[in-house]
């Protein structure tokens, strides 16, 4: 037997348990893994609260990201093997002191990356990755806007974008926040509680604007983000942090200067093998590098993930999160 979190209808923070579950012996092209720690992302909360519905139905174990040692592997398992240093961005059930994993989901760590740094950055920094590197191709001359830029990803990618030669803008909700923001890479930062981001996006481009806006806020910052575009510019809305879009307007693309539209997920970006480790392999090059620093600034035990639930929803984190079995 082993802890693992365990929801058994959704709604708020209160319907995890910490609860004893059976792991079965892994089956063909699976690999068992011993958690050394467990990452906790925003879309954790939308499989909890039934936003997203889980793949599986209920009962079901949160969470998609860890880092540990595989302990045993099933029939045809090449990728990995006993005894390896992995991390993963996988299927639901990292919320465990141990799981099974698809082991063609398994990256090999390097030395220079320690579990903790994976757990924390395999979901935040991939996304970071295939943003900036894949979804537009950032480099000498783009100026992007970055919501929640003092959030998880918005930290990787400050950081990322500057070293990729960007005009890196950002907006926050706090000065501490804006502070964390200027000190990971970001140019201008933008407090949306004190000022209008679109008129500041604006006087800082001179009137040019942005090439792409990566937008996680969803609902908050709609229509704003497309005012924040240049003729032909692309807003990439990859999450929904203040609740979804409810009445998206496709006119409004045309009428904004021809606009380029996207919901990209990370799980598209890594579904074949190839792309799973090539967008790994960018991130373990620069965070290995120094070009991108890892902070991991909240832990929590595992059987504390209601308060940890309860803190990210309330906006009371910034940058990384992790939980310890």
């Amino acid at each position: 037997m082993v802890r693992a979190i365990r929801v058994y209808e959704t709604g708020g923070p209160e319907v995890m348990r910490f609860e004893d579950v059976e792991i079965a012996d892994p089956g063909k092209g699976e690999a068992r893994i011993r958690h050394d720690a467990i990452g906790m992302n925003y879309i954790d909360t939308y499989f909890r609260s039934g936003l997203y519905p889980a793949p599986a139905g209920l009962p079901m174990t949160p969470g998609h990201e860890g880092a540990g040692i595989v302990v045993s592997v099933g029939a045809g398992v090449t990728e990995v093997a006993p005894g390896d240093r992995v991390a993963y961005v996988g299927p639901l059930g990292s919320y465990a002191e141990e799981r099974l994993v698809p082991a063609d989901r398994l990256v090999k760590l390097p030395d220079s990356i320690d579990s903790r740094t994976a757990a924390s950055m395999m979901l935040k920094g991939m996304t970071a990755s295939y943003l900036l590197q894949r979804t537009f191709k950032v480099g000498p001359g783009t100026t992007l806007l970055f919501h929640a830029a003092a959030g998880g990803v918005g930290l990787i990618a400050g950081q990322w974008a500057r070293h990729l030669g960007a005009t890196v803008i950002g907006t926050v909700g706090s000065a501490a926040k804006a502070e964390l923001a200027k000190a990971n890479g970001y140019d201008h930062v933008i407090n949306y509680r004190e000022e209008n981001f679109v008129a500041r996006v604006a006087e800082i481009t001179g009137g040019e604007k942005c090439d792409v806006v990566y937008d996680s806020v969803g609902n908050d910052t709609y229509p704003g983000s497309l005012d924040c575009l240049k003729p032909l510019g692309l807003w990439a809305s990859f999450g929904q942090s203040s609740g979804p879009i409810a009445d998206f307007n496709f006119g409004l693309l045309a009428q904004k200067g021809s606009l380029f539209a996207t919901r990209p997920t990370l799980f598209t970006y890594v579904a074949k093998r190839e792309d799973l480790e090539r967008t790994a392999a960018a991130l373990f090059e620069v965070v290995g590098s120094g070009a991108v620093k890892i902070s991991i600034n909240q832990e929590y035990a595992l059987s504390d993930v209601v308060t940890a639930h309860q803190d990210l929803e309330g906006r009371r984190t910034t940058g990384t999160t992790i939980l310890l079995p």
